[in-house]
């Protein structure tokens, strides 16, 4: 996993910077790299629609909500982008190493993250 990764995370946990990361695997460099961070002012809708439709991601959200007793909250979710036909335009070795990389990337954000399958 590239550096940058981890950085702009501790960016988006600690200062609230970007609303959500998008993450790639570079197939040349054989890592996960920084594809696209969005600003704080942007939505889930703009987050959705920065998700390609054939190819696979990893990101990260930036969850703003409001409680029953009006309490500004936030949650961040880490959400692992694959598409219905993976394993068909993938070779084996990029589908082994996406569910791997999820597994790092977990472990790599150190602290509440919640996981969606």
């Amino acid at each position: 996993m590239d550096d940058d990764c981890k950085r702009r995370f501790l960016e988006l946990k600690a200062k609230r910077t970007h609303r959500f990361i998008i993450y790639k695997i570079d197939e040349k460099k054989k890592m996960v790299v920084v594809e696209q961070v969005g600003e704080p002012v942007l939505n889930y809708d703009d987050f959705a629609a920065s998700l390609p439709a054939n190819e696979c991601r990893y990101a990260i959200f930036d969850y703003d909500f409001v409680t029953e007793e009006n309490c500004q909250k936030s949650k961040i979710f880490f959400i692992a982008w694959y598409v219905s036909f993976l394993t068909a335009v993938c070779p084996g070795w990029l589908v082994m190493c996406l569910a791997f990389m999820a597994e790092i990337a977990m472990c790599v954000c150190e602290g509440p993250l919640i996981r969606r399958a």
